[in-house]
């Protein structure tokens, strides 16, 4: 009998007693507390006793939210396929005149406003007006995030029976299709068309994380940055205006690069870049840059696809070169759910996980690299920054 671990086969004795649920100290204190919060007499004395009360309604409040989320998200998205964030944006608006612009019911806009006000997407004004409330504000100066709006209806398709995808009874799944180079055996073979529908997300997405990276990290430093897996070449792009002396070099499928080629010229990068196809997972990088990054890219892969990533982003390196890691990563304080969201939404494309920064440390050993470091970010739950640097020979 074998246990499948994160890394690996782990062999366990043919005879092994099964394993019984632990009884000490601490799990007797959660039994009482699970019992104590279960308990509908508690919950009635929690609501009245003063001391108490806030808590039990923050709570209560909670696990209404948990139980809410996704008819939360779907007026996330009916608000902005409707386009109702630029429409508030030129000024607060009557429900009569939104109706019309809406195309909606008067009833329909009533419903759909209200419930957007409760979430502060928008807000009511004086005289019966609704104008943008502070969320759907920051959403309206932020395209990327709609785009991701948009596109998580495929993962909200894939999500409708989330038993059926855990237990891997659901293989054609719609993120499947929309990222196919999470296919092992078909990606090298992807043409312009297979490639065109993730391309444009990633460089819809890209810039909402780009400035944060290059804020964590100088790049000024390096004479050439390679970057696999860079899509369209949104990253190198900022890069490149960020440090103006750095050569740029960027590693990804034939179909993607032959796009990011053309992104380069029309950005009148030509000069000072190249755009080279190929697979990271099974031949070699280019060569000549002293940093190679990885932004959001090891986390789409399982670890045997990550590890050999790695590798050869450590021997495309001379001695002393960096590694430049940046995705969301698990374990985050105070942005834990991003682990739940990457857990499904990966394992609905059907390749990778989220890690937390001590297992990305643990890998990046495994291929070659030393002296790890965890970069402080300006939203942590966006993106972090690792850095690890190829030993001297």
């Amino acid at each position: 009998m074998s246990v499948r671990t994160s890394l690996g086969i782990v062999d366990t004795p043919p005879h092994a007693e099964p394993e019984r649920p632990g009884r000490g100290f601490g799990d007797h204190w959660f039994a009482l507390r699970n019992r104590l919060l279960a308990s509908p007499a508690f919950q009635r004395w929690a609501v009245r006793f003063p001391l108490t009360r806030p808590i039990a309604n923050r709570r209560a409040r909670a696990l209404f939210d948990i139980t809410a989320g996704f008819v939360y998200s779907q007026v996330l998205v009916a608000c902005v396929r409707l386009r109702l964030f630029d429409i508030l944006a030129e000024g607060s608006q009557t429900l009569d005149r939104l109706a019309t612009q809406l195309s909606l019911s008067v009833d329909a806009t009533t419903r759909l406003l209200t419930a957007a006000a409760a979430l502060r997407l928008a807000e009511h004004r004086r005289g019966g007006r609704f104008g943008l409330g502070v969320l759907g504000a920051a959403l309206h100066g932020n395209p990327a995030i709609a785009a991701m709006i948009e596109h998580h209806t495929a993962l909200y398709a894939d999500l409708r029976d989330p038993v059926a995808l855990l237990r891997g009874e659901q293989p054609d799944t719609a993120l499947g299709r929309l990222w196919p180079y999470a296919a092992r055996d078909r990606s090298a073979a992807l043409g312009p068309p297979e490639v065109a529908a993730y391309s444009a997300l990633m460089a819809a997405s890209q810039p909402l994380v780009a400035a944060d990276i290059l804020a964590a990290y100088r790049l000024d430093r390096h004479r050439c940055l390679l970057d696999v897996g860079g899509g369209d070449g949104s990253f190198l792009t900022q890069a490149a205006a960020a440090a103006p002396e750095l050569r740029l070099i960027l590693f990804d499928l034939p179909a993607v690069a032959e796009r990011a080629q053309a992104g380069f010229a029309k950005a009148g990068l030509s000069g000072r870049s190249e755009a080279v196809g190929g697979d990271a997972r099974t031949g070699p990088l280019p060569d000549g840059a002293d940093i190679v990054s990885l932004i959001r890219v090891i986390h789409d892969h399982d670890d045997d696809i990550a590890l050999a990533i790695l590798r050869s982003a450590c021997r495309a390196l001379p001695p002393g070169g960096t590694l430049l890691l940046a995705e969301p990563m698990a374990g985050t304080a105070g942005a834990e759910s991003v682990g739940a969201y990457f857990g499904f939404y990966l394992l609905a494309m059907g390749s990778g996980r989220p890690r937390t920064a001590a297992e990305l440390s643990g890998l990046m050993a495994k291929a070659g690299f030393a002296r790890m470091r965890l970069l402080p970010t300006r939203r942590p739950m966006l993106v972090r920054v690792m850095v690890a640097t190829k030993p001297d020979a």
